[in-house]
């Protein structure tokens, strides 16, 4: 057996840092070529030490970021409009890649792989969906989603106050 130190955390043998007693051959064959170890000296000692110290301070500045954008998410509900039928059953379903694109539309770029929908959503309503931001943040948005013909009818007012307001600008009478 040899000491070795891991440059890289190694499933089933430790943590990035810590010095291992493995097999000469899994050493010479598997962790040293792949510069997932070295071997074990003072200067290595201190070399790895140096990396961990740079890899806990990056590590902390990950962790807040991701807590700033974990409170930024939890203050941002998500309204998603699909078609649904008379029980309250969609006719498709939202995933977690239209989760992400709506949460693109308020200004927050998630990647969909990070947002942790066990399975998609196929009813009408409130669902709370968390997003895994970092391996100790994890961040809960809820998911408002309501019948197709409800937003288009809510929209409408809205765009019939626009184009009212256009006519009048013009001295035209509204076209109805």
């Amino acid at each position: 057996m040899i000491e070795i130190i891991l440059k890289a955390d190694v499933e089933h043998l430790g943590r990035r840092g810590d010095v291992v007693k493995v097999a000469p051959g899994y050493a010479r064959n598997y962790l040293l070529p792949r510069k997932l170890a070295l071997a074990v000296t003072a200067g290595n000692k201190r070399v790895i030490e140096h990396e961990k110290k740079l890899a806990a301070e990056r590590e902390a500045q990950e962790r807040n970021a991701a807590g700033v954008l974990a409170t930024k998410i939890a203050s941002t509900p998500v309204t998603i409009a699909r078609k649904a039928g008379e029980t309250q059953t969609l006719f498709g379903s939202v995933t977690a890649a239209d989760i992400a694109e709506a949460l693109a539309e308020r200004g927050i770029e998630i990647d969909r792989r990070k947002i942790q929908l066990g399975e998609p959503i196929k009813h009408l309503g409130e669902a709370t969906v968390p997003i895994k931001l970092h391996k100790d943040v994890v961040a809960q948005v809820t998911v408002h989603v309501v019948k197709e013909e409800a937003a288009v009818q809510a929209a409408e007012p809205e765009t019939n106050a626009e184009t009212t307001a256009d006519a009048e600008s013009d001295g035209h009478e509204p076209a109805e």
